[in-house]
């Protein structure tokens, strides 16, 4: 529209140009003729000039809107947490340390309601001495309270909640005085067993299947 409107002005201008100067655009018969009717043919022109000028003025067109710019940001996965991945590697290579020395996975893993008591208990030693061992190589455990147990202990305010568990009524407010059920364990070092730098993306075996060859 807005090109439209510059021709028609331009067209305008030329028709004014060419009634004023019309050798410059016309043959001489014709000069001779618009400069006979230059002032009749002026009126018109300027009538015909007051007529569409405001329409060109007025008849715009709408202004462009020109779209929003939405700011779009890509959606990122949320990061794993640093370290989490070898850290649970690390888990899993310990259970296969405890499955190791002490078939701790075999004999959870196992139905054992069909074995006698005596069998469970057999086993349950084995069990015991490679866990056993195990938890010593790679944790520092000690008890939380050195008192024994069936001693009457009082529980500080401003206690932590993961060393005490308050069993019974409980009324009123810290320190509490009460009966040590269980000593609680805490460990001061963790020696997690090292795992390979690069497993793919996918945890390590517990423990591999093991395979006899003849």
């Amino acid at each position: 529209m807005r090109s439209v409107s510059i021709f028609a002005v331009f067209v305008l201008v030329v028709l004014i140009t060419a009634i004023l100067a019309p050798e410059t655009f016309v043959s001489a018969p014709w000069v001779f003729m618009v400069r006979e009717n230059h002032t009749n043919i002026l009126w018109a022109v300027l009538a015909i000039n007051v007529m569409l000028l405001p329409a060109i003025f007025i008849i715009r067109p709408p202004k462009e809107t020109k779209p929003k710019k939405i700011r779009a940001e890509a959606i990122r996965p949320q990061a794993e947490l640093p370290g989490t991945a070898r850290c649970e590697a690390e888990i899993v290579a310990f259970l296969g340390v405890l499955q190791e020395k002490g078939r701790l996975v075999d004999f959870l893993m196992e139905e054992i309601a069909p074995f006698e008591d005596a069998q469970v208990g057999a086993a349950a030693r084995v069990i015991h001495e490679g866990c056993r061992a195990a938890l010593q190589e790679h944790f520092s455990i000690v008890p939380l309270r050195e008192e024994k147990e069936g001693s009457r202990v009082v529980v500080p305010a401003g206690f932590l909640p993961d060393t005490h568990q308050l069993l019974g009524k409980i009324t009123g407010e810290a320190p509490f005085t009460g009966t040590l059920v269980h000593r609680g364990w805490k460990t001061n070092h963790v020696k997690l067993p090292r795992t390979l730098k690069d497993q793919g993306g996918r945890l390590p075996a517990i423990a591999p299947a093991q395979v006899e060859l003849k």
